[in-house]
């Protein structure tokens, strides 16, 4: 992996991080109420446990990282905080595990699945619309969570600092900040840089913030380097920082729920391939708890 370390030295560090802060979140929300996250995963009937358990299988089929870093068995009984619950499929399993669970979700489309979810399973949560970087106003002074978890998410609004500066209030002393952030630098920017023709590092954070998702044109996308995700969550004393995820199946067989992966990684093992992640990776994965 030598030449692939090389080759991200010489590539990040003159990279500057574009700044979407003038970016309406009222775009952000139309965005995801357009099409909430993962709301294709299955052809089953939209509400029906069938539909929900087929969306779980197959968003944690393709990111098998996700149970593991949320070790959802380990907060039953805990208070758990989720910033951007999606449609709910990290949500109900805090839920299923006996999580005293609080989301707080941007897309009124997202929160009404997620809402047809718990009931569809006879859950319970406290469900909150509004913006997280609104949490002062959105949740009760002195509430303190155990967990507070975010995957994916706050990457996409236009101040993710000011979020993470304000979990400091509602996090426990003893509690742990689990959140996954894009990184700037991954076999996926390789990817789109390859399928566009386009080889100029000025232009990335551009690229990647309109092909960050399953749909293209999504209004804001972050994305950090190591040392920026560090600086992102410098309020915190960081338990464990590291990238994974590179997504290796063919895409339009994928989307037809055919999975087999592309010709280049065939051929290589499993250990490879999660030491590509840990260089490569999409997904850069934080775990926080709060400065003694």
């Amino acid at each position: 992996m030598k030449n692939v370390k090389y080759l991200l030295f010489i590539t990040c560090g003159s990279l500057l991080a574009k700044d979407f802060s003038t970016v309406s979140i009222d775009d952000v929300k139309k965005f995801w109420n357009t099409r909430p996250c993962n709301v294709r995963h299955s052809q089953k009937p939209l509400g029906s446990l069938e539909y929900f358990d087929e969306v779980e299988h197959r968003k944690h089929f393709v990111e098998p990282h996700i149970p593991s870093f949320a070790e959802f068995n380990r907060w039953q009984g805990k208070h758990v905080l989720e910033i951007g619950c999606g449609i709910g499929t990290e949500a109900i399993n805090f839920a299923k595990m006996g999580a005293f669970l609080t989301v707080v979700e941007l897309s009124e489309e997202s929160l009404a699945i997620t809402k047809r979810r718990f009931a569809a399973y006879g859950l319970q949560a406290n469900f909150i619309l509004g913006n997280a970087e609104e949490l002062d106003s959105l949740l009760l002074a002195g509430e303190k969570f155990d967990l507070i978890w975010s995957f994916g998410v706050i990457h996409h609004s236009p101040h993710p600092k000011k979020i993470v500066e304000k979990c400091n209030d509602f996090l426990k002393d003893d509690g742990e900040i689990r959140m996954m952030v894009y990184a700037k630098i991954s076999y996926k920017l390789f990817y789109l840089m390859r399928e566009m023709g386009i080889w100029d590092f000025s232009v990335i954070d551009d690229l990647l913030s309109s092909y960050s998702e399953a749909q293209t044109g999504c209004p804001i996308t972050y994305s950090y380097t190591i040392e920026g995700a560090k600086k992102l969550f410098a309020d915190f004393e960081i338990l464990d920082i590291k990238k994974t995820h590179i997504f290796p199946w063919n895409i339009q067989k994928y989307i037809t729920y055919c999975y087999e992966k592309e010709a280049c990684f065939k051929g290589i093992s499993d250990d490879f391939f999660n030491e590509l992640e840990s260089e490569l990776g999409w997904h850069i994965l934080v775990r926080a708890k709060k400065k003694s």
